[in-house]
């Protein structure tokens, strides 16, 4: 799959060379010095290993993360969670799943909506994604941590923005081989996957399958709100993998 993915990455960069996305590549980038300074990473050996690690990442997420039971009451440290949890991930997998899906589809959709613009969008519907989960899951106590509501709200945003462009997707029931489909084909069925995914998701550690959906909507109701029936619709390649990795 790594393989896939490179290949991917690689058509990906040749599409969007022409198209320069600051704000785009600057997320990517915070997300992974962030990662790989922090606990989760397992690089730093001031975090010790084995249990002394695990507590170590624990209280690194309770302190960076959202935290459901503490989100509605009232302090002002948890009223921020859920813009910091947007910058910490979990795990490799976590990271580079998500930072992959902001580099296909956020180049693109920062173009369209100019630097600043974009950046508001981003920030905005990653914190009411989050919000938004842990008002659905408030008796929850697992934290929270993730750019995967930001990020299906960029998703939400390409649909309506370039629901012609070609998405290049690995299905793994199709033994992950690359095809080319529509974003209006891809992105929909994506948004089915979730939907359904979240129906059957317990309490607990898993993946926020609400934060996505309720990213995905945010992003897709902004755009149409903010460029309408006018916009002009581009169909340049944009490959993607399917799936998405929780926040």
């Amino acid at each position: 799959m790594i393989s896939n993915w490179s290949r991917t990455i690689g058509r990906a960069s040749r599409s969007v060379r022409s198209s320069p996305a600051p704000v785009t590549y600057g997320l990517i980038s915070l997300c992974s010095l962030i990662f790989l300074i922090g606990p989760a990473a397992g690089l730093d050996p001031a975090y010790g290993s084995g249990e002394a690690l695990l507590t170590a990442q624990r209280a690194y997420f309770h302190r960076w993360g959202v935290l459901p039971t503490e989100l509605f009451e009232g302090s002002a440290r948890a009223a921020l969670t859920p813009a910091t949890a947007l910058f910490v991930h979990g795990s490799w997998v976590h990271l580079l799943g998500n930072m992959l899906f902001l580099y296909v589809f956020g180049v693109m959709t920062e173009d369209r909506m100019g630097r600043v613009q974009f950046t508001v969008f981003y920030a905005g519907c990653g914190y009411l994604a989050l919000l938004g989960y842990a008002a659905a899951n408030a008796d929850s106590e697992q934290s929270l941590v993730g750019a995967s509501g930001a990020i299906s709200a960029v998703l939400g945003a390409f649909l309506y923005l370039f629901p012609g462009a070609r998405v290049t997707s690995l299905l793994p029931f199709l033994f992950f081989l690359p095809l080319r489909f529509p974003a209006w084909v891809v992105l929909p069925f994506w948004a089915a996957l979730q939907w359904l995914a979240a129906g059957r998701a317990s309490q607990g550690p898993g993946v926020a399958y609400l934060a996505h959906l309720v990213g995905f909507g945010l992003g897709f109701g902004y755009a149409w709100a903010r460029f309408g029936r006018g916009t002009k619709v581009r169909t340049a390649p944009a490959p993607a993998p399917e799936g998405e990795n929780q926040p």
